[in-house]
């Protein structure tokens, strides 16, 4: 790991992840989660204060640095937080583990995420649903041109983040129907911010 991913990354990721809108799709989204949550990709915990107290929270994230934010977090909230730092596509727990999955602007960065997504449908109970916010690729030709060409770099800066991951077909292709789900542009560049939402359930 260089010094821009131990040192500076984590700094940017946790600024950038902070915007009002993806605020406000928190606010709103995550405290619909119920009983034990596993919250993949739960980075600098953005998410914590809005969780309800009654769930049991696991979190899984690779990166250390933003882990450290989110113990301060879940601190400071009173959350009890059992944190794993790994990422997504082998999750260490039994099949039928939790009754809500929560990822929000996570699907991006996973290396593999139809493994994540069928370790997802794996631990997941029946009955149970995920909650999730991701960006994507865009609907509009010329924006989603632009997305391909700025991919490469974008995905080196980014940490992994890739800007034209294929949401819905991702999901769909995994197992999983959506039960809710909102579309649509959130305020910055058009070509990072067109923004899948909602709530998935296994098909």
């Amino acid at each position: 790991m260089g010094i821009y991913e131990k040192y500076f990354l984590p700094k940017l990721l946790n600024l950038a992840m902070k915007a009002p809108a993806m605020k406000a799709l928190r606010e709103r989204l995550i405290p619909l989660a119920e009983g034990k949550v596993l919250e993949v990709g739960i980075g600098s915990g953005l998410n914590l204060p809005f969780y309800e107290k009654s769930v049991h929270v696991t979190g899984l994230d690779p990166s250390l640095e933003l882990q450290a934010y989110a113990r301060e977090v879940a601190e400071q909230e009173g959350i009890d937080v059992n944190f794993i730092g790994l990422s997504g596509e082998e999750i260490p727990a039994d099949n039928n583990s939790f009754d809500t999955v929560v990822m929000t602007w996570t699907l991006c960065t996973i290396p593999d995420p139809r493994q994540a997504l069928m370790e997802i449908k794996r631990v997941l109970k029946p009955g149970g649903k995920v909650i999730f916010a991701e960006h994507g690729e865009a609907p509009d030709v010329n924006i989603a041109k632009w997305q391909a060409r700025i991919n490469p770099v974008w995905n080196v800066i980014g940490g992994g983040c890739h800007l034209n991951r294929k949401i819905e077909s991702l999901y769909e292709g995994s197992g999983f129907n959506f039960d809710e789900i909102d579309k649509g542009y959130l305020e910055g560049p058009r070509i990072a911010t067109y923004n899948f939402r909602g709530i998935a359930s296994i098909a």
